[in-house]
């Protein structure tokens, strides 16, 4: 009797852990992982199986460091529990973490194997993933060898995919597939058909693949040729046909599709109504989702979505809260309508009611602080975070350098364990637009030694760079570096090019560029149209902007603030002026502040100073410092005190620290002899805690730029520099050029000292 009722027992426990395991996996898919750690830590028995099914739990909602501690406790570990683990670094894309738990194995299987071969192939380590697959102690199962087909196919080389495929002994209807699907990801329509047609046995997934290939280039009609001669399509082959229909705003069709279709499920629903919401169509997507008898949370999350896209915020939520179960997608998509409307605090609110959230959650809530400036709060969230993808550092990195903080924005990038491409270009586009153009180059050069290939954004912020440092000949070196790798054709380098020329002086060069550009863009003009006003080329940039109406281009505000600087630097006023009325009567284009400070520009380098002045005070928006800077310059230029004075004035209420204003206010004091207005400035730099910076120079030799700076003596060559300046003034002296003392930035210290 106690054998029967201790064998009860057994069962009874054993049932018991059976279904707390199956929950623990449940609640860790479904991400509600703090309940299955509850139950975990709850159970008074464990097995080999409840173990491992929490380390899984934990891995799939990015907690990976829980799940590894979880792995080295373990009392007995089985080789599901090695795999399982592994799987958990493969998921979080933990490669060399992975690799390390591979190497510690004392026995592999099969599924070992694969999943380490599916690391380094998903991590772009094609040679590491080789050199794991020659090492196969069993080379017969196609499982491993479909694996590194698809790594080299992801990557882009189906060549090498092709030979694998050719020397495979054993070929089954997964490695036939794995193989065609390396031409399609490719976009190599052609040789795929030609495979197609030579495949002995086909499933429904072949013809999927090939009807999801033509839609990816876009013909349709292939699609649904090929649709229409499926055996028996499934609803796969139904929802390709509908999705792709919709993706190209043909949403009739992709009605009539679902409409025709023999069986719906609820992926067909929602891909209808994605396709409805895809189209900007929310009242159909509204009624079809109303229509659903089941929905799941695709269901609920692609309606938010929809609201959301539309701007009918107050909608999505009213949804959100009726979903019956809300999951992380939808809240993810409520934070980032509030985002995009900067309603932050909002955002927050749902982001800290979640009960469980992934890493596109933490993302998005890092990236909308970034994006509206609170970088504080942004590195709160960023510390936070359990699991951070190299999404989550690229944005903190563009955050800190899109408000100028680089030295923060550099700290994060070196700390990092892994660098993309995007990663690089944020702390080279962040150092270029914050003025550090040496760094942006330096590291530029940095992430060439780390064997990293620049992309279009690399190229066009280096050589953005180079344009602002005037460095022609580290300008040219990247040209020849854009042809090698084979950017030459590509839009948005050519730009950059152009006004790289054009900045450097040599405007045949951007010229030349230009005409090399096969599909010039309305960008394309403004840079050459730009470039013949930074060199002086008024005519020409008129002449060009005649060339761009012929070829039917319409000018925009960019265009106009060009011209009209072309004419300001080249004397052609009555040109400016034209242009100036063409733009708002014949293209209705409203002037900014800056087309204006180009009219006050034009006006007074042709010493028309009163009406300048009038233009400003009557101008219809309020003057910026570039307006007022603009007239400043002019009446520098024509020894007006009175009314430079004024100017001055102004432009320090709109830039009350920048040193140069305050310089600028003194000189036209000194120029006046008004030395008590020179002091009375000095007193209020100091007030404002305003210090002068040095001025500085550089020059390009032998593909070296070299920074001087004012009052330096800590070069090691600053006696020879010394020399060489007195000898270049007197070789000016003897060539009759004397540089304009008067307006040059005084030193106020040496200013007031003279003065005393």
């Amino acid at each position: 009797m106690r054998i029967i009722q201790a064998l009860k027992s057994i069962g009874e426990s054993g049932s018991l852990v059976f279904y707390q395991n199956q929950k623990i996996t449940q609640l860790g898919k479904s991400g509600k992982i703090n309940e299955a750690i509850k139950i975990f830590e709850s159970m008074t028995s464990r097995n080999t199986v409840t173990w491992n099914s929490m380390i899984s739990a934990y891995a799939k909602n990015g907690r990976i460091n829980d799940a590894r501690n979880l792995f080295e406790q373990m009392p007995l570990r089985n080789l599901v529990s090695w795999n399982t683990m592994i799987s958990g670094y493969l998921h979080n894309d933990k490669v060399h973490e992975a690799a390390e738990l591979f190497e510690r194995m004392s026995r592999r299987d099969l599924f070992s194997w694969t999943l380490m071969i599916t690391c380094y192939t998903r991590n772009g380590e094609l040679e590491k993933a080789r050199i794991l697959f020659d090492q196969l102690p069993d080379k017969r199962s196609p499982v491993c060898w479909n694996a590194m087909i698809a790594g080299y196919a992801k990557n882009g080389r189906f060549e090498d995919a092709r030979r694998l495929f050719d020397k495979m002994p054993v070929r089954n209807l997964v490695s036939w597939n794995s193989m065609l699907a390396a031409y399609i990801q490719n976009e190599e329509m052609g040789l795929a058909l030609d495979f197609f047609d030579k495949m002995s046995e086909r499933d429904v997934v072949s013809w999927n693949l090939v009807i999801d290939g033509f839609m990816q280039i876009g013909d349709l009609d292939s699609a649904m040729q090929f649709f229409q001669r499926i055996p028996s399509p499934n609803v796969i082959s139904w929802v390709t046909m509908l999705s792709g229909f919709a993706r190209y705003s043909r949403i009739d069709e992709a009605r009539r599709i679902f409409d025709q279709m023999p069986m719906r499920n609820v992926v067909s629903w929602n891909a209808m109504i994605s396709g409805y919401v895809l189209n900007y169509q929310i009242d159909e997507a509204i009624i079809l989702f109303e229509q659903m008898t089941e929905k799941n949370a695709v269901s609920w999350t692609t309606m938010i979505n929809g609201y959301v896209r539309i701007g009918k915020l107050e909608k999505a939520r009213e949804l959100l809260n009726l979903m019956p179960y809300k999951n992380v997608a939808a809240q993810t998509a409520m934070i980032s309508g509030y985002i995009q409307t900067m309603q932050m605090e909002e955002a927050r609110q749902i982001f800290d009611e979640m009960d469980t959230r992934d890493i596109a959650c933490w993302n998005t809530m890092i990236a909308g602080y970034a994006q509206c400036g609170r970088m504080d709060e942004a590195n709160k969230l960023f510390k936070q975070m359990f699991r951070k993808n190299i999404i989550t550092w690229n944005t903190v990195i563009a955050g800190y350098a899109q408000g100028g903080e680089m030295n923060k924005a550099l700290r994060i990038f070196e700390k990092m364990e892994e660098k993309n491409i995007v990663s690089w270009n944020s702390l080279i586009s962040g150092f270029t637009q914050n003025g550090l153009y040496m760094d942006g180059l330096r590291h530029f050069v940095l992430m060439g030694r780390e064997g990293k290939k620049p992309d279009q954004s690399t190229f066009a912020s280096s050589l953005s760079a180079c344009a602002n440092l005037a460095a022609l000949q580290i300008g040219k070196q990247i040209h020849h570096l854009v042809v090698k790798i084979g950017y030459v054709n590509d839009l948005f380098v050519g730009n950059a090019l152009i006004t790289m020329y054009a900045k450097c002086g040599r405007i045949l060069s951007a010229e030349q560029v230009f005409n090399d550009i096969d599909n010039t863009d309305i960008i394309s003009w403004n840079s050459l149209i730009s470039g013949y006003a930074f060199n002086g080329y008024g005519k020409d940039a008129i002449q060009l902007f005649q060339e761009m109406l012929t070829e039917g281009l319409n000018p925009d505000q960019v265009t106009f603030v060009g011209l009209l600087s072309a004419c300001s630097h080249a004397g052609l006023i009555d040109e400016g002026l034209k242009l100036f009325k063409y733009m708002t009567e014949k293209y209705c284009i409203e002037p900014l502040a800056e087309h204006y400070a180009c009219i006050v520009d034009l006006l007074g380098r042709a010493g028309r100073l009163e009406e300048a002045y009038q233009l400003v005070m009557e101008m219809p928006i309020k003057a910026n410092a570039g307006t007022w800077g603009a007239l400043l310059g002019a009446c520098r230029l024509h020894k007006n005190l009175k009314l430079g004075k004024l100017a001055a004035e102004k432009l320090l209420e709109f830039e009350p620290y920048k040193t140069s204003n305050y310089v600028l206010l003194s000189n036209i004091h000194a120029e006046a002899g008004s030395w008590n207005e020179v002091e009375k400035v000095r007193m209020l730099m100091k007030e404002k805690g305003v210090e002068k910076q040095p001025g500085s120079s550089w020059i390009e030799i032998k593909n070296q730029v070299s920074v001087f700076v004012s009052d330096d003596s800590v070069l090691p060559r600053t006696v020879e520099i010394c020399e060489m300046l007195k000898a270049l003034m007197a070789q000016m002296r003897n060539v009759e050029y004397m540089p304009e003392l008067a307006l040059a930035y005084w030193n106020l210290d040496d200013l007031c000292e003279g003065i005393a």
